[in-house]
């Protein structure tokens, strides 16, 4: 049985003790139904399948964060004693190549018999820990369940239980995903510090050359790379720009239109067309900017007598651009119909026009939310990789020419840990550095969004 196997048949039992749960209450209710209990029957039915899922789920996450080691270490201890006494590093191989048998991706055709023996090993005793933990955690949920149908009665409080098990799971997940956060956090800052250990932070903040090659042997070509980010920073910087500067005015002006403007069979037919440019893959912008849009600028630059790259930050730009406007006009439309109508009234009748309105009391009013919806504008321009792959490039060019080739910290850092690579090298560790200055650039638009949302925000009954 599979761990994915398990899981459905331990929802399928909450399914059922569910149904056996709510059978119950209503049977102990005697003739009185519904009245004569305390909380409705769902809620007694709801108790029993939680207390069937929640015992079995702890079970089985338990099990799968200590199976692995356990079988490991079952495996090991029966490896020849040359074998388990080699380094961890070694060892770690031989463990890895264990799991390949196991898993079926054999490299070589010719397997050592030692290796087979293990790979045999280890699928029995996983084999053996599966078998146990169906048998434990089918148990426990049975047991639980049955558990709680014999304790309902008409005065348990069943309500008042499923609430604070389903407060608790909340809780839980809130703390997982801020936990998951932190995480992140410290784990990318951990590997930044290990990079400026190695390069000096004033280098890689304000050096003026990118390019993070580092050779094996000190008399090669690059051997000393370059980790000066400003290139990088201001290529993200660029194209970002541009794309904000296509998506904010269109976005903005749809928005206004659509809500202030147009007819209800105008708008119920126009906005879901918009918003179908969000749900369209970034790798078809990819090729949209790379096989039509820079071809036309270049082309068009060409017919000017200007020397204009195949691939360049305008072209990038615009399309990112066209790609992030449903975020901003989507956005903006809800913001701008959820401001009362009182206050369009009330303009009006003060003799104020349309435009007016428009300006004066249904912009400031809708700004908090406008200023949300560009800033989620800003972070997916920021965020952005594979448009910039396709129509911008991978060279880190220090330019403010938007028709030359640049990069983004994005593409930089897909660039950096693609494939195989060694993390004690400069080059692997200078992606968590870009990484690190990214979440920093980003934490910073989330303050400067705040405190303007705080300063224009009013208050309205």
């Amino acid at each position: 049985m599979t761990p994915i196997t398990l899981l459905i048949i331990v929802l399928i039992l909450s399914s059922v003790f569910y149904f056996v749960g709510r059978k119950r209450a209503f049977a102990v209710a005697g003739g009185k139904g519904a009245r004569g209990l305390h909380s409705l029957p769902t809620y007694y039915g709801a108790l029993t399948a939680l207390w069937c899922a929640i015992p079995a789920l702890l079970v089985f996450c338990l099990w799968q964060m200590f199976e692995t080691a356990i079988v490991t270490n079952l495996v090991i201890r029966d490896l020849p004693d040359q074998i388990r006494m080699l380094p961890p590093e070694r060892l770690g191989l031989v463990i890895n190549d264990i799991r390949n048998l196991v898993s079926g991706n054999i490299v070589s055709g010719e397997i050592d018999p030692v290796m087979q023996m293990a790979a045999d090993r280890y699928r029995n005793v996983q084999a053996i820990s599966m078998a146990a933990l169906t048998v434990i955690a089918l148990a426990l949920a049975v047991l639980a369940a049955l558990f709680v149908r014999q304790k309902i009665n008409p005065g348990m409080r069943a309500r008042n239980h499923v609430e604070t098990v389903v407060k608790i799971i909340l809780i839980l997940c809130s703390t997982i995903a801020v936990f998951t956060t932190v995480g992140i956090v410290l784990s990318v800052l951990y590997e930044s510090i290990r990079f400026f250990k190695i390069i000096p932070l004033t280098d890689f903040l304000f050096g003026l050359e990118w390019s993070p090659q580092m050779a094996i042997r000190a008399d090669q070509v690059g051997s000393s790379g370059a980790f000066g980010a400003i290139p990088v920073f201001l290529g993200t910087a660029m194209i970002s720009v541009i794309a904000l500067t296509v998506a904010v005015p269109i976005g903005l002006m749809s928005a206004i239109y659509l809500s202030e403007y147009a007819g209800k069979k105008f708008r119920d037919a126009a906005k879901p067309l918009m918003e179908i440019l969000a749900g369209i893959p970034t790798v078809v912008y990819g090729f949209f900017a790379a096989l039509t849009v820079a071809p036309f600028i270049r082309n068009s630059g060409g017919m000017l007598g200007m020397d204009i790259s195949s691939e360049s930050a305008l072209a990038a730009g615009l399309v990112m651009g066209i790609m992030i406007i449903p975020f901003v006009s989507s956005l903006s439309d809800d913001v701008i119909n959820a401001v009362p109508q009182a206050l369009r009234d009330g303009a009006y009748g003060l003799g104020a026009t349309r435009s007016e309105t428009i300006r004066h009391v249904v912009i400031p009013a809708a700004l908090p939310g406008i200023v949300g919806g560009i800033l989620l504008a800003a972070s997916r321009a920021i965020g952005e990789t594979m448009i910039v792959v396709m129509a911008a490039g991978l060279s880190a060019n220090l330019t403010a020419n938007p028709l030359e080739t640049v990069t983004t910290v994005t593409v930089q850092i897909v660039t950096l840990l693609v494939g195989d690579q060694e993390f004690d090298s400069p080059k692997t560790l200078a992606a968590f550095a870009l990484g690190l200055v990214l979440f920093v650039i980003t934490l910073c638009l989330n303050v400067i969004a705040l405190h303007v949302v705080r300063k224009y925000r009013e208050q309205y009954e």
